[in-house]
């Protein structure tokens, strides 16, 4: 059996803009809600200001313990494929943290192989909110 791959990576870009946030505002979270537009993009926010309930998927850590989220729905069509958040120039979503710095988080994707996605459903569902 293949070892269980992450479902959520971050590049090094991403991981000092994080790095970056997280001095200023303390312990940070994301959340990609899926929808369309600014939904679409992956949220920065201080942690425990959204709230996740049993709607979103917690797909791992970034950065260390950085949580990041994603709506069920959109978990869905994701399942099989491994996220990267990275930053890019330009305007960050309205409501997200690295929104003023000029740069935007964005996420890039990769299938996983047939062996990774066995690991995947032998290790069982990923963990949903609670509400906390």
């Amino acid at each position: 059996m293949a070892e269980i791959p992450p479902r959520i990576l971050a590049t090094p870009e991403a991981e000092a803009l994080i790095a970056r946030l997280t001095s200023r505002h303390g312990p940070l979270m994301f959340h990609q809600s899926g929808g369309c537009c600014d939904g679409s993009a992956p949220m920065c926010f201080p942690r425990g200001e959204f709230r996740t309930g049993g709607q979103d998927v917690l797909l791992g850590h970034v950065a260390g313990d950085v949580p990041v989220w994603i709506g069920a729905a959109q978990f869905e069509y994701w399942r099989h494929t491994q996220v990267t958040i990275d930053v890019v120039p330009g305007r960050g979503a309205g409501m997200s943290l690295e929104s003023p710095e000029g740069v935007r988080f964005i996420v890039r994707s990769r299938v996983f192989t047939d062996e990774e996605a066995e690991a995947l459903a032998a290790a069982g569902e990923p963990l949903r909110g609670d509400g906390n």
